[in-house]
């Protein structure tokens, strides 16, 4: 409760600041957290949703089944325990009696259920409705064979056991019941308000935070919700999400006081902030892979895998990394990240030349490739100031080794992700995120199957094939056999081209306590807390 000397205080300070007496370097308010966010969500709806701005939201908004400590680490959410048959194909998750949903209402294993057949229905058309294809008849559904959504293996025993039966053991299924994809939705929301059952005053959740504003392009405001299980240990009462595109002007924001945690750094300002204020600085791993996609369902990338082979070889990823992202991003020569779990990393030849050997290949494959001399290409890629950069020079690169000229395209983040899905492009930069550790979050996003979340529409029998017997599988070092060498034929026909591994780089105010760095980049508000 608030003193009324503390208020008093916050009154003054308030006058002084409106009279322009008073310039503020933190916000009046310490309960509240002003988190720089990259772009506009694109949806609320943790089913639809297929970004990582969306992805820092849901964390505070809902809780599924497991949840992600402040390291990073799985553990109980919803569910408390959970049992796993020696079979590995049922798993029964006991729930919290005092799980609730923002209205007050009981979080139920029906709401579950419930979810999941929403998100595997066809007529939801999830992006990433295939993170649930293990479930039994989940896969079958979703494409549409067969019609009976009571036949997803989601069963309540009752209000708080909920049965999951699998169509074969999968090694990684209590990691991706963490992903926002595998978030219960409120189908009492759901069906008062529609598609609008996302906005201030009709959203239903059950996290640490419940949306209370949303602003587009300004701002979306989260407060404490009184219903969440573990409210008594969620320290901070606001959250603000910015969306920041323009990376130098978050930083602005960041060093004006305005943000106590930044969403990235400008890669020329890194040196120095990493000088000016080392603590702050936030730069670790990153479990995921910044690429380029080319379009291999229309021309020109079309049955022409020397063409996206030369492309590939002639991007200098080295000078990249040194000179445009300089954050000790990794040049990438493969699909899935070194240190993945349960992984044997496998790379295009190219990672063992040098790049006078690799322009020389490249110029020879384009030659064969049949591309026209001055070959003209469209490089789509989403408002931010660091792809800009490198789309800028690796256009310059690709005009001066191989005389292709490219045509910058910029969309803002809803479009691109519009443009992205439905293939409306010939090339463009993208980058994924690991959903959870385990090579398959990779491996499995290049299946012929998996709809528009495949990065370049590309299809090939021999990796399907190869990417069925691994689903099947249970003995983990033969199974990373079998996807290593499905990544292998990727690489080799190039209808991607990994350009670095991420690192994250974030400024975060000293005041902020709880943060904790993790290949993930999971950072729930609910552990966070702010001591000024």
């Amino acid at each position: 409760m608030m003193t009324f000397s503390r208020a008093l205080m916050r009154v003054s300070l308030a006058a002084a600041v409106a009279a322009g007496t008073l310039t503020l370097a933190v916000p009046l308010d310490a309960a509240t957290l002003h988190r720089g966010n990259g772009a506009e969500p694109e949806t609320l709806d943790p089913q639809k949703s297929t970004g990582v701005p969306e992805a820092h939201i849901a964390r505070d908004t809902f809780e599924g089944l497991v949840a992600e400590a402040a390291d990073g680490k799985l553990i109980p959410g919803v569910a408390e325990r959970w049992d796993i048959a020696e079979d590995g194909t049922t798993y029964t998750f006991h729930l919290r009696r005092n799980a609730k949903w923002s209205n007050g209402d009981p979080v139920t294993a029906q709401d579950f259920v419930y979810s999941y057949r929403r998100i595997l229905d066809p007529k939801t058309a999830s992006k990433y409705a295939f993170m649930l294809w293990p479930l039994k008849n989940g896969e079958a559904v979703n494409k549409g064979q067969v019609a009976d959504l009571a036949q997803i293996g989601a069963t309540a025993k009752d209000e708080h056991t909920l049965v999951l039966t699998l169509e074969r053991p999968t090694p990684y299924l209590i990691g991706s019941l963490a992903h926002k994809s595998a978030y219960p939705v409120s189908r009492k929301a759901i069906e008062a308000h529609g598609d609008r059952w996302t906005r201030p005053g009709n959203f239903v959740g059950n996290g640490a935070y419940v949306l209370r504003e949303w602003t587009p392009q300004s701002h979306i405001k989260l407060v404490k919700s009184p219903t969440y299980h573990g409210a008594a240990g969620v320290k901070i009462d606001e959250v603000m999400f910015y969306p920041t595109e323009d990376i130098a002007a978050e930083y602005k924001r960041y060093r004006a006081g305005e943000l106590d945690m930044t969403n990235e750094i400008p890669p020329d300002q890194i040196e120095a902030a990493r000088a000016a204020t080392p603590a702050e600085t936030k730069i670790s791993p990153y479990f995921g892979t910044y690429y380029f996609a080319f379009n291999v369902t229309a021309a020109p990338f079309k049955d022409n895998v020397k063409l996206r082979q030369a492309l590939s070889l002639a991007i200098d990823r080295e000078m990249l990394t040194e000179r445009v992202t300089r954050a000790g991003e990794v040049p990438a020569y493969s699909w899935v990240p070194p240190g993945t779990a349960n992984y044997q990393n496998v790379y295009a030849p190219a990672k063992d030349m040098k790049q006078a050997e690799r322009d020389a290949l490249a110029k020879k494959l384009f030659a064969e490739s049949g591309a026209p001399k001055g070959l003209e290409v469209e490089f789509l890629y989403n408002t931010h100031d660091l792809h800009r950069r490198i789309a800028i020079a690796v256009a310059s690169i690709w005009d001066e080794k191989l005389g292709v000229k490219i045509k910058l395209v910029n969309k803002e983040w809803k479009v691109y992700l519009d443009d992205s899905s439905e293939k409306k492009f010939q090339m463009r930069r993208a980058g994924w995120i690991g959903d959870y550790n385990d090579a398959n979050t990779f491996v499995e996003l290049l299946k012929s199957d998996i709809g528009k979340q495949n990065p370049a529409g590309w299809a090939n029998a021999k990796y399907d094939e190869l990417m069925r017997k691994a689903t099947a599988m249970t003995n983990l070092a033969e199974r990373a056999k079998v996807m290593s060498e499905a990544e292998r034929i990727m690489l080799e026909e190039a209808p991607i081209a990994p350009i670095y591994y991420y690192v994250k780089k974030s400024m975060v105010k000293p005041h902020v306590k709880g943060w904790v760095a993790n290949v993930m980049d999971v950072h729930p508000t609910r552990w966070l807390s702010i001591e000024k």
